[in-house]
């Protein structure tokens, strides 16, 4: 991602945030795993966002109209052990050379500098309950504000939800960060593909899982946008199944939701397909109803369309495909209004695709489903779900769960399938497992 994309957007923000105000956003932190040993670092989304600086220990500081420069950076200095162990990071130089900001601090001083930038400030726009040390750090420096009024220097009186503004900028994805979404989708597309030509009976589902994970990192992409569910047979009736370890067996499906993450931008694609590469005459009869699901939930997407639009067509199909199989029995409208579907299809039919897989901005406004509009991406994941201890249906159906998914770009034209490049059909699937 260039300089520019992130200073367009702190420009953005700030235009929003007015005159006489202050934004603060903290980094994330470093996790324990065990004793010494730490997860693998993971920028906040928003802090990225607005930043680009992928360094724990930070805080970002917006103040609309400051002589001495709009954005500061509080950071970590440059310490030559810490490079020797751990790598080279910005320090205070980098941070403004590198990173774009006007002014850069230590870190360790934020508690002396950060309540003299807060003083006479209308309101302060934050993110209020993501970090608790820091919101008591705030209030503190707000009240040791509030002391000082007869010295003629007054304290915020409003916080701001920050989050509300930058959620809805990360809505609307621009050209640089569709570009990032489609490589990570691109990748994730060659993982799916090898996954499908590696698969048979008798392998393990975290063997296919790391199928997938070589090509991810063969391609420069070693972080996973979210755990890979990996679910043969019975095991893709759990929605969010990622133990990954059970043996794949002869007739049986495999469903896989995995995604390769780009430079903070996710991917999130499910493909299912037969172990032994050739789909039953039920599996083919379900998949197809997933599939028909799939495609008329799509034609739903294009703009000044309610967002539930599309979810209604997919349950439309999906009620009216199961009182033909039978797996259903009633009146296709009183069945939808009775909600009957969600014994086999128990969730919603996407949701907000960027930086976080399951990505931010509200679905409604005013209590109202927002309409779409060019630049939103969102995945489109219908499915099926029939355990085997389903006893409401006849045996030949049990032990079946299909979810298809597809990362979906709305244009100003419609939309534009960004994941296309993967099998979807039963003959295109076929074809590439044999």
């Amino acid at each position: 991602m260039i300089a520019s994309e992130f200073n367009n957007r702190r420009q953005q923000l700030m235009e929003q945030v007015g005159h006489n105000n202050i934004a603060i956003i903290a980094s994330a932190s470093v996790r324990t795993r065990n004793r010494d040993v730490d997860y693998p670092f993971r920028q906040d989304s928003d802090f990225y966002y607005l930043t680009g600086f992928n360094e724990a220990d930070a805080l970002a500081v917006f103040i609309p109209g400051r002589k001495q420069g709009e954005y500061i950076l509080f950071c970590q200095e440059f310490d030559e052990k810490k490079a020797l162990w751990e790598g080279a990071h910005a320090g205070l130089e980098g941070a403004t050379q590198d990173y774009g900001a006007d002014d850069s601090f230590p870190i360790d001083d934020l508690n002396d500098i950060l309540p003299g930038l807060l003083e006479n400030k209308n309101k302060v726009f934050y993110p209020m309950g993501r970090d608790s040390d820091l919101d008591h750090h705030l209030m503190e420096w707000i009240s040791l504000i509030r002391s000082q009024t007869r010295s003629g220097i007054n304290a915020p009186g409003e916080l701001v939800s920050l989050e509300h503004i930058l959620h809805e900028m990360r809505l609307i994805k621009s050209p640089a960060e569709i570009k990032l979404m489609q490589k990570a989708i691109d990748v994730s597309a060659k993982g799916h593909i090898r996954a499908m030509q590696r698969c048979k009976p008798g392998r393990y589902e975290y063997q296919i899982e790391g199928e997938m994970v070589h090509e991810f990192i063969d391609h420069g992409l070693r972080a996973v946008a979210y755990p890979s569910i990996v679910a043969g047979g019975d095991n893709a009736c759990i929605l969010h199944y990622t133990e990954n370890k059970a043996i794949l067996k002869e007739g049986d499906l495999l469903l896989i939701d995995a995604g390769a993450e780009c430079d903070h931008y996710a991917a999130d694609i499910t493909r299912t397909f037969p172990v032994n590469g050739v789909f039953s005459t039920e599996q083919k009869l379900l998949y197809n109803l997933v599939l028909d699901a799939q495609l008329a939930a799509m034609q739903e997407i294009k703009v000044n369309t309610p967002w539930n639009k599309a979810h209604e067509a997919s349950v439309e199909v999906l009620t009216r495909g199961l009182v033909e199989l039978g797996l259903l029995q009633g009146e296709i409208s009183t069945l939808i209004t009775d909600e009957a579907y969600k014994i086999f299809y128990m969730h919603r039919i996407g949701h907000w695709l960027g930086m976080d897989v399951h990505d931010v901005g509200d679905y409604k406004i005013n209590d109202v489903w927002r309409v779409l509009e060019p630049g939103m991406v969102l995945t489109i994941e219908p499915g099926l779900y029939i355990p085997e201890d389903c006893a409401t249906v006849d045996e030949k159906w049990r032990g079946i769960g299909i979810r298809i998914e597809d990362d979906v770009l709305v244009t100003e034209q419609g939309y534009q399938v960004l994941s296309h490049a993967i099998p979807k059909t039963i003959a295109e699937i076929e074809a590439i497992m044999q």
